[in-house]
């Protein structure tokens, strides 16, 4: 299945257009003709099978012929991520995330973080183009880069707080701190892993300390070992 998206559309939206790129990639490219079937969905679980009734290249033109809902998920992960220096490695962190089916990702901003700058706008179309690719009806949500020190205090979470870092205090593996249908929360720090002082304080605001595993990973292989993880826990 090839799947489209409109944020707009509704279970009462009867028909639509594309924008001229999308509608352009449509008939040009994929040389999709009038009577022709395409499935789109809004981000929000919602699954539109349409027919195009138009095929211009400048302006698609489509009617619903049936809508289905896919159920949420019954747990919510939500990956607070430090940017990465190369920022490919991030951007590859987002793709095979929302591929594996994540919810929410907020960039932090931390002591040691050696990019303080990201283009959400650039984020968010990577996010959206995994989405299609991976026929997912659930677009993540991907909040604005904000300071580490900001996030651990704004107000607390459902479901369990985690903080993953390199060092040798106690902490529980993730596996062990796991259960099914719990919203999750994961702080994953930059390349120079999280500052004592920033540990202390996700402490001091709830979190928990755990360890992904035995040997020392990138911020996003730590990433997506956490988001695997988790989505794995819960299938």
């Amino acid at each position: 299945m090839q799947l489209f998206y409109n944020s707009d559309l509704t279970q009462t939206t009867e028909n639509f257009s594309f924008d001229k790129e999308e509608s352009r990639h449509i008939i040009k490219v994929l040389r999709k003709r009038d009577g022709d079937v395409l499935q789109v969905t809004n981000g929000k679980g919602l699954l539109f099978e349409t027919k195009i009734t138009l095929a211009s290249d400048s302006k698609c033109t489509v009617e619903i012929v049936s809508c289905t809902h896919k159920a949420p998920s019954p747990y919510q992960l939500h990956l607070a991520v430090a940017p990465t220096k190369m920022n490919d490695r991030f951007e590859w962190f987002l793709e095979k995330a929302t591929e594996i089916g994540i919810h929410e990702i907020t960039p932090i901003l931390c002591d040691r973080s050696e990019r303080k700058v990201v283009n959400i706008e650039r984020y968010e179309k990577i996010i959206l183009s995994a989405l299609k690719q991976s026929n997912e009806l659930y677009l993540p949500k991907l909040n604005p880069a904000i300071t580490f020190k900001e996030f651990v205090a704004q107000e607390k979470r459902n479901g369990l707080q985690l903080i993953a870092h390199c060092e040798e205090t106690d902490k529980k593996t993730l596996k062990s701190v796991l259960k099914p249908n719990e919203d999750v929360t994961v702080l994953i720090g930059p390349e120079g892993d999280f500052s004592d002082k920033e540990i202390a304080l996700a402490l001091e605001n709830d979190f928990q300390a755990v360890s992904l595993g035995n040997t020392r990973l990138r911020t996003e292989t730590a990433a997506m070992v956490a988001c695997h993880s988790v989505a794995f826990f819960n299938e």
